[in-house]
């Protein structure tokens, strides 16, 4: 994950400071904030990285900064970090989806581990949306007939079925069947169902 952007936010400069210099040996690029607000006045959804937030600040705390990045759909990762550390306080954060809760003072192989797992799985996630993306791409130049018998297809219907319901011949909704595999990138039916399930074409 090196050169990925952490970004740091808590009202004490120390510790911005001492989590940016630990950080920074690690290769990350930091950026530090004193308060949840001028964080998200700065960052855009097209920013990405991990945030590393004191959950006590004045303002708005930890935990409503991960409601509120949740609300203004931004996805980078939240790891939640304090001094004053219990039970509930812990569960509130992981419940509103940050990524971990840390007690001070941060044991550096802890933090790294955090941001690490929060980086992959955001990672993961971007892939699966551009998978999807490009999925929706193929079946959107389908014709509105490949489409429909795509759909007929997927639910089981044979060529026969299709044909019958369609008016038209085995040998059209074969020749169909052929053109949609191909568009779709699907080398069977079994790949077709899982791509429209994906799609949510069908349940699964």
């Amino acid at each position: 994950m090196t050169g990925t952007s952490v970004f740091i936010i808590d009202d004490q400069a120390s510790v911005r400071h001492a989590l940016g210099e630990m950080l920074g040996v690690f290769g990350y690029r930091i950026e530090t904030f004193e308060s949840a607000e001028s964080f998200l006045s700065a960052v855009t959804p097209e920013k990405t990285g991990c945030v590393v937030s004191d959950v006590r600040m004045d303002g708005m705390d930890g935990i409503e900064l991960v409601h509120e990045m949740r609300r203004r759909h931004l996805s980078m990762p939240v790891v939640v970090i304090s001094g004053h550390a219990d039970v509930p306080m812990a569960v509130a954060a992981i419940k509103a989806g940050a990524e971990d809760f840390i007690e001070k003072p941060v044991d550096d192989r802890q933090l790294v581990a955090a941001i690490n797992r929060g980086l992959a799985r955001l990672h993961e996630q971007q892939h699966q949306h551009d998978a999807v993306k490009d999925l929706r791409e193929r079946f959107d130049r389908l014709t509105p007939r490949e489409s429909e018998v795509l759909l007929d297809v997927v639910k089981g219907h044979t060529s026969h079925s299709v044909a019958a319901r369609l008016g038209i011949s085995v040998r059209t909704v074969e020749g169909y069947r052929v053109q949609i595999m191909e568009k779709m990138r699907a080398e069977s039916v079994a790949s077709l169902v899982r791509q429209a399930i994906r799609l949510q074409l069908i349940n699964p």
